[in-house]
């Protein structure tokens, strides 16, 4: 329901698009997070409602919940069982929101890897492909050095492996483990 009320409906394409797959659920919505909000970072995005009117006629008739509760309740509810923390991806006219059924790193394992090391291995998740450094730094919002030390950390903990011909290969790609 929020993703109906909180939609942009200023922008050409009319529909919110839910697909349920057996790993994950993605939900895509017209339109982009507020100003230069990062979608890298959920959780540090302002309150805000695209349709404020809506957003507040449908709070008072509690058919929807009030502003700036979803992103939040997600990540809480994801955690809360043990999942990983729900993927937004922005593009140029909407945001791709994925809820992958996975667990997260159990504790032991998450206590010896650097910081942010789950949203690494949450974003390779959400991509369902090998990507290489460069595309998960943009994607995970830290810079390449930083990415390649939570990669590599990933790896000694035999979470992903590193694909390539040799050292210094360009094409060499990051795949998940199984």
């Amino acid at each position: 329901m929020n993703a109906v009320i909180h939609r942009s409906y200023s922008l050409g394409g009319d529909h919110i698009r839910v697909e349920i797959f057996t790993d994950r659920i993605e939900i895509e919505s017209p339109g982009r997070f507020p100003g230069l909000a990062d979608p890298a970072r959920p959780l540090d995005i302002s309150r805000f409602a695209r349709n404020p009117r809506i957003a507040r006629v449908c709070a008072d008739l509690r058919i929807g919940q009030e502003l700036g509760e979803g992103i939040r309740r997600m990540f809480d509810e994801m955690r809360r069982v043990g999942l990983t923390d729900p993927v937004y991806v922005q593009s140029q006219g909407s945001v791709k929101l994925t809820l992958l059924a996975l667990p997260r790193i159990d504790e032991r394992t998450s206590a010896r890897l650097p910081a942010r090391s789950q949203e690494v291995l949450d974003v390779m998740r959400a991509a369902d492909r090998d990507l290489g450094t460069g595309e998960i730094s943009q994607l995970v919002g830290l810079s390449r050095p930083a990415t390649k030390a939570r990669l590599d950390a990933l790896a000694s903990e035999a979470l992903i492996e590193w694909i390539g011909k040799s050292e210094r290969d360009p094409r060499a790609v990051w795949r998940l483990r199984n």
